[in-house]
């Protein structure tokens, strides 16, 4: 299994491509795998017969874990290759002795005691200090009851308030109110199950409501000068740059400079802990040709200009839309932003992305008469106006920082700079 970003641990095989005893050319793809919501394409690193395939579609296996063995040689005879995890080197050995190191190493996907425990479990577990039988009790909401990483933080939730360590005996009285009924026509409704991706966004969305005590504000903005800016400039600056000129890379700008203004914004919590980041990295809701939605990050966008976010943020949209992201491009973001207004939302009230603390909603811009202030009094005038909604973590961002990190974002927008020139 290769390393597929610089923190990704492990990565679920979502197809093999070849079966065993077929013959297969070097860089062609041999499987598919997923980390969070990218999927990425596995080539063989050699020319040959696939001899051995140890784990089949769904598995979780550890970076670094032998997937397959390939013999060198063409059908009916030749000894297979094995990836040196040590220089990244193909080398041949015996197959005798690739089964005999193969089964001195330990499987990524323990089974004990009925539970599946992936790496990620087991370093949790380990750095919340939950015994193996602790971690084996909790109910797996994965296939086939497998434990996944939202079981474990909703059972620490609860396990906080117990003094022991161990779960203990529910008590209480099962609710009485009944499970809503759901009608269901047969040869008139149909029955859609949900995709890898609809179900690891479902988990996360429950999960991030479960965890912060979400608080949602709400702003007004002006941005009729920006609007007039924008539609000056768009076409020289795709005749100059041969990029598409949105509102998006404006709107990631006057957050990276809001969060510099107040970093308490840009911060993660772990336990009691706030961990301030020093990098500014702004997530930006992305469509897939599926329809579901994936965060793409602009890496260190308080360093960037205009010009290199607009750059980045189309080629991130780009590879979205054509499959082509890779797992690091999806991963490290400090503070999330979307657009609903791209959907004709006049605004909403997203859920945060956890580990964030808060995400920021723009709405959509409309023309409408406003009350504006002028050197001859008092006006009606036509102004673009749009709704900001920032939806923040109360356990450590509270309404006055809340309110006051929407107002400069907010603040940004209005007073840009329409000299600027790109």
């Amino acid at each position: 299994m290769p390393k597929m970003g610089e923190s990704i641990s492990e990565a679920t095989i979502i197809n093999w491509t070849k079966n065993v005893g077929d013959y297969i050319e070097a860089e062609e793809t041999l499987l598919e795998v997923a980390t969070d919501k990218v999927d990425s394409e596995v080539p063989a690193p050699v020319s040959g017969t696939i001899t051995e395939i140890r784990f089949k579609k769904d598995d979780v296996v550890e970076v670094g874990t032998v997937l397959a063995l390939i013999s060198p040689l063409a059908p009916g005879g030749g000894t297979p290759a094995i990836l040196d995890k040590k220089d990244d080197k193909i080398t041949q050995n015996k197959f005798v002795e690739n089964r005999a190191i193969s089964s001195s190493v330990s499987s990524p996907l323990e089974r004990s005691g009925g539970a599946f425990l992936s790496p990620l479990i087991i370093s949790i577990a380990q750095k919340e200090n939950l015994s193996l039988e602790e971690v084996q009790s909790i109910p797996g909401s994965g296939l086939d009851g497998r434990i996944q990483k939202s079981d474990v933080f909703n059972y620490l939730k609860s396990r906080k308030y117990h003094l022991q360590s161990k779960p203990t005996t529910d008590n209480r009285q099962p609710t009485t109110f009944p499970k809503p009924k759901i009608n269901y026509v047969e040869g008139k409704d149909r029955i859609v199950e949900m995709d890898r991706m609809r179900k690891m966004i479902a988990d996360h969305m429950v999960y991030s409501k479960q965890t912060s005590p979400h608080v949602t504000s709400y702003i007004e903005v002006d941005v009729t000068n920006l609007v007039h800016w924008r539609n000056n400039i768009k076409d020289k600056f795709f005749e100059k740059h041969n990029e598409k000129l949105t509102f998006t890379p404006v709107f990631i700008e006057a957050v990276a400079k809001a969060i510099a203004d107040f970093p308490m914004i840009n911060v993660s919590v772990d336990e009691k802990n706030i961990i301030v980041h020093k990098d500014i990295n702004i997530g930006m809701a992305t469509a897939l040709p599926t329809g579901n939605l994936i965060v793409t990050v602009v890496k260190n966008a308080n360093e960037k200009d205009v010009i290199s976010i607009t750059k980045e943020v189309n080629l991130l949209a780009e590879n979205a839309r054509s499959n082509k992201l890779k797992p690091e491009d999806t991963q490290g973001s400090t503070f999330t932003i979307s657009n609903v207004g791209t959907f004709g939302s006049l605004m909403g009230t997203p859920i945060i992305n956890q580990p964030e603390v808060a995400i920021l909603a723009l709405g959509i811009i409309k023309k409408r008469p406003e009350v504006i202030t002028t050197a001859s009094g008092d006006e009606i005038a036509i102004r673009s106006m749009m709704y900001l909604s920032l939806s923040f973590d109360h356990r450590v961002v509270d309404g006055y920082l809340g309110g006051s990190f929407l107002r400069r974002v907010g603040d940004y927008l209005e007073q840009f700079d329409t000299n600027t020139t790109l």
